[in-house]
């Protein structure tokens, strides 16, 4: 990155954030901290009123607007995608609210642009997730907006709830922390009824509310509440790495099997830990991957999925 699109890149971040630390700016651009103070004068010596706090960071002064920033092609089409992602992915509001956004996209972009993404955007398909052959939500809700604006806001939230075991519907108050998609979206939050941190399926969510009231601001996320679920059970840690081309499956599916965490290696492969009790069921799901897997630990882990190799092979081609 060239000097002049590392101080815009710069001035973009100052926009975006409320502060904004040199050393952060340094670590994101790859350069020296002095490089970063370098660019920052830049800015004031154009015009730019910039307020520095020590141990706080650097913004921009209140009330001070920038224009439009334009945006590159590759920028626009990686959005467009993303348009694509959520109207399928979410609910018909946040659906609307994403096409509402790109209008106001396309609307800035040169002609030339507009074209190369009108001409580009037929061609990207999503597809429903092959675990749902009908829409993931009601297509009325608004349940993501709502649950996310509960988030931002600290604002509990009432809902009717129905169990996947039985059907019936429960009111819970709730103070949510996070979404996530696998195969599902799931909302994980503080259930006031059970007094302790529960998944909800949002396919699942009959009615929802979001009430007056606040809570306090949680510690927790979505990574620690996954970690605790794991610790929580007396279960064998157990390692496992994967290959780049298993990876879109294994990320949709991996918090089924408890993960804890993962780390990226050397030749591309990523090697990921899960804490479960019942060894069986993650042998017979990493066997989906056949040479895309390898087992690092425990050794009974690789014997068991020897054993259901060999089982698989007397049965088909006996």
């Amino acid at each position: 990155m060239n000097r002049f699109d590392r101080i815009t890149a710069i001035l973009i971040q100052l926009q975006a954030k409320r502060s904004v630390k040199g050393q952060d700016l340094a670590e994101r651009f790859d350069v020296s901290l002095r490089t970063v103070y370098r660019d920052l004068r830049t800015l004031e010596e154009a015009g730019v009123p910039l307020c520095g706090e020590p141990g706080v960071g650097y913004s921009l002064a209140e009330g001070y607007r920038l224009p439009p920033v334009m945006f590159t092609r590759e920028e626009a089409t990686a959005l467009s995608t993303a348009e694509k992602l959520v109207s399928q992915l979410t609910d018909a509001h946040t659906a609307q609210l994403s096409h509402a956004a790109m209008d106001k996209l396309r609307a800035v972009l040169r002609r030339p642009d507009r074209d190369y993404l009108e001409a580009l955007s037929p061609r990207i398909t999503v597809l429903q997730p092959r675990a749902a052959r009908t829409p993931i939500l009601p297509p009325t809700t608004n349940t993501h907006q709502l649950l996310l604006t509960s988030i931002a806001q600290q604002l509990v939230v009432r809902l009717d709830y129905r169990a996947g075991y039985n059907g019936v519907a429960t009111q819970r108050d709730v103070e949510p922390i996070g979404l996530y998609f696998g195969q599902y979206w799931h909302v994980v939050a503080f259930c006031r009824l059970r007094q302790e941190f529960r998944n909800f399926r949002l396919d699942r969510i009959a009615a929802l509310h979001l009430c007056d009231e606040h809570f306090a601001p949680r510690p927790d996320t979505l990574q620690s509440y996954w970690q605790e679920q794991a610790q929580r059970r007396q279960a064998q840690a157990m390692v496992v790495r994967f290959a780049p081309e298993a990876m879109g499956y294994v990320q949709e599916n991996k918090h089924y099997f408890y993960w804890t965490h993962e780390q990226l290696q050397a030749d591309g492969w990523r090697e990921m830990t899960f804490l479960v009790e019942c060894l069986d069921n993650l042998a017979r799901w990493l066997l989906v991957f056949t040479t895309h897997v390898t087992i690092v630990s425990p050794p009974e882990l690789k014997q068991r999925m020897r054993e259901l190799a060999e089982e698989a092979h007397q049965h088909f081609c006996a």
